[in-house]
């Protein structure tokens, strides 16, 4: 069984809980409990951070290695030397349980491998739900008290309206600032346009089009898609404050902040509380009856019977809006791309064959999109194509072929990285083994004559060696990514080799699914440029005539 050491300490202080004392006296409880040797241990240490949060640089590394199945077991002195926050903390909780990995706090006796143990898991996460529950709140009630302002919150601000800073004074006479949206006239005119061929056509796919050969685009300066105009056409910041609005908002459980009174047509809507914000993933919108609706300080851009019909037609064609296209024979599709415009090339049924083939071919989607107006890409035969891409990678098992060679000079390459990596990791570890050492000389030295005038002195120095470490050891986490990254190239390049090598004897008896899967991983991409096909596999090309 592998066990995991965690300490942390703010900084040197001489007292007893130093981290030497820490990782000693989680190492004994490992022999004890777990009839561990020093093989089975591994150590993370952070000194000079505090445990307000987990950025710490060893912490980031036992938790990488945690999700790597590095250790069995995570041992700490005290909790608080895991975080002083106890969301972060029934996070760490989580997510050792995701991996299947137990933790002991020896001063507090909380051990996961046990029942009590598991009891007092529970219980810190039902503190941790209680305070993110509380924080839900306070912002929601936050929120309320925005919503009497109309203001602009801050973020990316939607097309057709900018952010501007307002100075006001409050009841008190102090000087205040919010920011409200103020329109461009430029992007409103676009939005109004969106709206008025939606409403016309009432087709999200009708309206892309219509977009693309006329050359309207974001402000990205890229091709609006179904799912941008979509968001939109839904948005109720276009939207007039009029009674149209309110009525529909009320009808359809939104919570309404402000009175009906309010709601002259003059100024435009605010939704706050809209999305659910995380960090590292995308923003995902909560249920409308969690929006908090109130009239903004920007003008109404569309009138409110307009923008409630706009609603009730996208609802109306929500069945038939976004269908995929399906097509279980075609293997390039997600990475077969224009060579004129860069679009993907989707496949396009066709007829049936003489031998009862389900003909089909591939189209540029810009093409199809803009009726040929923004890319003529020529067709290209969908079964022809497949069965040449597949042709060619059988090519490349051969041992004298381009990726062959290239899959070998990047072993080489990872070979030579990994001998430099290594040795620098040993001599970091050598300094680190060299400080501690010497910190360990100077607490004794400092024990034996704390009364002396040298003492002072004495500790600036243990200061220096602790700093010197932080640094060498935050470098050496840098070393040890750089050195894991490595390895897992090396893993992937002799996965693809051996990927490759086996292609020509699994594809032909292969599903469709299982070519598919084994095309996309050796195949970045598939360039179809009118005349040629470009075959991108991991930075070589292999070019084949059509």
């Amino acid at each position: 069984m592998k066990i995991a050491i965690y300490s942390r300490k703010s900084k040197f202080t001489g007292k007893g809980d130093s981290i030497e004392n820490q990782i000693q006296l989680c190492r004994e409880y490992a022999y004890k409990h777990f009839n561990s040797s020093d093989d089975d241990i591994i150590i993370y240490e952070d000194e000079g951070f505090s445990g307000g949060n987990v950025d710490r640089p060893q912490f980031k590394l036992m938790m990488k290695d945690a999700k790597a199945k590095k250790f069995d077991t995570l041992v700490c002195y005290r909790l608080d030397r895991i975080s002083r926050n106890i969301a972060d903390f029934s996070t760490l909780i989580e997510d050792l349980q995701e991996n299947n990995i137990s933790f002991v706090s020896i001063r507090e006796q909380f051990d996961t491998s046990t029942p009590m143990g598991r009891a007092m898991m529970f219980i810190a996460s039902v503190f941790a739900q209680l305070e993110r529950e509380t924080i839900a709140e306070r912002i929601r009630d936050n929120m309320m008290q925005l919503a009497k302002t109309g203001r602009w919150l801050g973020g990316v601000t939607p097309t057709g309206f900018d952010s501007k800073e307002v100075i006001y004074l409050d009841p008190s006479g102090k000087e205040r600032k919010i920011f409200k949206l103020t329109p461009i006239p430029k992007e409103i005119q676009t939005i109004r346009l969106i709206y008025s061929k939606f409403l016309e056509l009432d087709s999200l796919t009708q309206l892309e089009t219509f977009c693309i050969q006329n050359g309207i685009k974001t402000k990205n300066d890229i091709y609006y898609s179904r799912f941008t105009l979509r968001n939109i056409l839904a948005n109720p910041v276009y939207a007039a404050a009029d009674k149209d609005t309110y009525d529909y908002f009320t009808l359809n459980d939104y919570e309404v902040y402000t009175d009906l009174n309010e709601f002259t047509g003059k100024k435009g809507i605010m939704a706050y509380n809209k999305t659910i914000q995380k960090k590292n993933t995308s923003n995902k919108l909560r249920d409308s009856s969690e929006w908090i609706i109130a009239v903004g300080k920007h003008p109404g851009i569309i009138k409110g019977k307009d923008w409630v019909r706009v609603q009730n037609m996208i609802e109306k064609n929500k069945s038939k809006t976004f269908r995929k296209v399906k097509n279980s024979e075609s293997l390039l599709s997600g990475i077969l791309r224009c060579g004129n415009c860069d679009s993907f090339m989707r496949p396009k049924m066709g007829r049936v064959n003489k031998d009862g083939v389900q003909a089909f071919y591939y189209i540029c989607e810009l093409k199809e999109k803009s009726k040929r107006e923004k890319c003529n890409m020529k067709n290209i035969k969908g079964n022809d194509l497949d069965n040449l891409v597949i042709e060619e990678i059988k090519k490349l098992s051969y041992k004298d072929s381009i990726l062959s060679k290239k899959l070998e000079n990047d072993n080489i390459n990872i070979s030579d990285s990994q001998s430099s990596l290594t040795s620098q990791i040993e001599e970091l570890k050598a300094n680190i083994e060299n400080n501690d050492r010497a910190i360990s000389n100077l607490v004794n030295s400092l024990s034996e004559g704390k009364d002396s005038g040298a003492s002072k002195y004495i500790i600036n120095q243990i200061n220096e060696l602790d700093a010197k470490n932080s640094k060498l050891k935050e470098r050496l986490l840098d070393l040890k990514e750089k050195s894991d990254a490595n390895i897992i190239k090396e893993n992937n390049i002799n996965l693809i080799d051996d990927i490759v090598e086996r292609f020509a004897d699994m594809i032909d008896t292969a599903s469709v699914i299982e070519k598919r899967n084994l095309i996309r991983s050796i195949v970045d991409k598939v360039i179809w440029d009118g005349k040629d096909i470009d075959i991108i596999m991991f930075g070589a090309s292999s070019r084949k005539k059509q």
